[in-house]
């Protein structure tokens, strides 16, 4: 009936003073209208539900004849459905201005033809259960309001930030990149940033979806919105308001409503065909059998506001559930396309691997210990910027060993370091051609595996060891992989690495397809031969390379730690790097399009049949009104089985 109203827009407004002095900010409702906003609504409740009331009394007296003071006129009726459907009335009117077919108008044009027949009673009950549908429907509705408002109600209205020595307490619009804000035990952070001083752990549940609390030290990222629990820490601001993860949480939700999927605007033509073909056979009815009372239950019957309410509420469910568990999705139409995909096409580095290479085994030659192919490895790679050096370094400190810096270094390109040890000896590491070439032999080392990158390692010129390095699997991606299977869903591994390392990678995760060695333009191209062989595809990327595929596909899928040009290009991004979020958001929405499918195919069921029994006299006008209304709140309550419920967890079950 009644369509949601416009949504909020609080990430726009300006902070305002208020009377005791405190502030409030952009991504905060501003002071007290939430409280107004509420009086408000709870006044508009009371006045539908005393109108409601009256028109039930009138229903119940003009029922058992209790007071009829025009012996031929049911005055009491008549009067309850003449003024008690004024809201039904109000939008009808603004329906036929706007030359749109609405339930309003539809039932308007019921009540008007029982009035016109003497069925005042009857008229009177059906602006009874209309008035009790619209409210019933407003309650159901308004919980997608609530999603939002609970949103809201997480974010901080000041921030404490370090000025000239001092900490000083500001309204989060003047927050700004680079300012050091300060978080105490208990509070909420009021912006994205780094953490910059001090140690605890932080409920990030809310952002991430992850149930534990997450331990924060120097170096980690914290998001606004989650709650610091134990010590104070300092963070330096990244992204303030609209820019945190948690505005795009509160922007998906808010355009959740504005976003009109393709299945929408059927939603709203089908709902606007049912109402013309019910008054196409309400007519052929009257010529056939000259019945009013049959006729006007045909029109009374049929009702198509479960799909044109139940649609975009369950758009809203969807949208505000998965982005509770980690994904945004940046409208209707990538929500609609998320939930028809058959094939996901999955990038390899930074998506399905952490992008980071780490030390998977060390070869020792005999004699030598582990600790000493490592110590020497570090003593080269510590003044190094090569990628492989960070990776070295980090496995020769959870071991333990001594920090110690060469008194000499020499980096060749492509080959590797040559440097001295404090104590005088050479220590040379990189290829195999780069030691032999100083005459060091490598025969004892074993054959290197095609998907592994090896650094070898010698001091004082003899031969130590080796490093086996690679690009290690998300800890979640091998579930990941095998529960996008279990949903009947195509894998696609496309890499720019190695064909011998894309092999591995494929194998070990089970996918269905690999290619390698592919340049940007050989990754849309793929993309591409996919669609025009009618698969419906997701693409899943993070870097650069990744852009003009992930614009290609159905739906693009960023991951949260990618590349600016990945995330804009992208239709959903997952706020974190874990892949389950991914099936998560997968999962709701194949279960917002079957929702909506079973309003659908139930509203055209319960009206084919309404319609028939109507017209064949079995349904009378009481019976019809009761049907509409009945059927239209299951098909809305059906919809809201998506809204979020309670704290969403990331990788529960998606139930409703």
């Amino acid at each position: 009936m009644s369509k949601p109203s416009d949504s909020l827009s609080p990430l726009d407004r300006q902070p305002e003073a208020r009377p005791d002095g405190s502030v409030g900010h952009g991504p905060s409702l501003p002071p007290d209208p939430e409280h107004d906003h509420e009086a408000h609504a709870h006044g508009a409740e009371m006045a539908e539900w005393v109108r409601i009331g009256l028109v039930a009394l009138a229903a119940l007296v003009s029922g058992v004849g209790l007071w009829r003071p025009v012996a031929r006129v049911d005055v009491v009726a008549l009067a309850a459905a003449v003024l008690g459907g004024y809201p039904i009335y109000r939008e009808a009117l603004g329906s036929l201005l706007k030359r749109r077919m609405t339930m309003e108008l539809s039932m308007t044009i019921a009540i008007g033809a029982a009035l016109a027949i003497g069925e005042a009673f009857t008229a009177c009950v059906i602006v009874l259960f209309v008035l009790v549908a619209e409210v019933l429907e407003h309650l159901t509705v308004s919980r997608g309001r609530h999603a939002i408002e609970h949103l809201l109600g997480l974010m901080p209205q000041e921030a404490a930030i370090a000025r000239d020595g001092a900490t000083v307490a500001v309204r989060i619009g003047e927050v700004q990149a680079g300012d050091v804000v300060l978080v105490r035990p208990g509070s909420r952070l009021p912006v994205d940033g780094v953490v910059c001083g001090g140690h605890s752990f932080v409920d990030q549940s809310s952002i991430t979806g992850e149930s534990l609390p997450a331990e924060k030290v120097p170096g980690a990222q914290v998001y606004a919105g989650s709650i610091n629990q134990t010590g104070t820490l300092q963070v330096r601001t990244e992204r303030v308001g609209r820019d945190t993860a948690f505005g795009r949480i509160i922007e998906a939700v808010e355009h959740a409503e504005e976003s009109r999927a393709p299945i929408q605007r059927i939603a709203d033509r089908l709902a606007g065909y049912l109402v013309y073909f019910a008054l196409g056979a309400a007519a052929l009815t009257w010529l056939i059998t000259r019945d009013a009372r049959a006729t006007i239950s045909v029109v009374i019957v049929a009702g198509a506001c479960g799909i044109a309410a139940g649609t975009p509420l369950a758009i809203l469910g969807a949208i505000g559930r998965a982005a509770a568990r980690g994904a945004i999705v940046k409208g209707g139409a990538h929500l609609e396309a998320l939930g028809q995909i058959d094939t996901v096409v999955l990038d390899k580095t930074g998506t399905l691997t952490l992008g980071q290479p780490e030390v998977v085994s060390v070869v020792m030659v005999d004699g030598v210990s582990e600790a000493s192919v490592l110590g020497a490895a570090a003593l080269a790679e510590r003044p190094s910027e090569h990628p492989l050096a960070r990776a070295i370094l980090e496995r020769a400190q959870r071991l333990a060993l001594s920090a110690e810096y060469p008194t000499e270094f020499r980096y060749v390109p492509g080959a590797g370091i040559a440097c001295r040890a404090p104590t005088g000896e050479e220590v040379r590491v990189g290829t195999r051609a780069f030691l032999t070439e100083s005459g060091i032999g490598v025969a004892a080392l074993p054959s290197l595996p095609a998907h592994l990158s090896e650094v070898v390692v010698a001091r004082g010129g003899r031969l130590l060891g080796a490093l086996h390095l690679a690009d290690v699997l998300r800890p979640e991606a091998p579930r990941a992989v095998s529960v996008l299977k279990q949903l009947g869903l195509r894998t696609v591994l496309l890499t720019g690495d190695a064909s011998a390392v894309a092999d591995t990678v494929g194998r070990q995760l089970g996918v269905d397809e690999v290619c390698g060695e592919l340049l940007p333009e050989d990754k849309l191209a793929r993309v591409r031969g996919l669609r025009a062989a009618g698969r419906r595809v997701a693409m899943v990327g993070d870097g650069i390379n990744d852009a003009p595929a992930l614009a290609e596909a159905h739906v693009g899928i960023a991951m949260g730690g990618g590349t600016d040009v990945a995330r804009e290009s992208a239709g959903v991004l997952l706020l974190g790097d874990d892949l389950l979020v991914l099936v998560d958001a997968l999962t709701v929405a194949r279960r917002c399009r079957a929702i909506i499918m079973q309003n659908f195919w139930g509203t055209l069921l319960v009206d084919s049949a309404g319609i028939l029994l109507a017209s064949l006299g079995l349904l009378n006008p009481l019976v019809a009104a009761f049907i509409h209304v009945s059927s239209e709140l299951a098909f809305i309550l059906n919809s809201t089985r998506l809204l979020p419920r309670g704290r969403e967890k990331q990788g529960a079950p998606v139930g409703g």
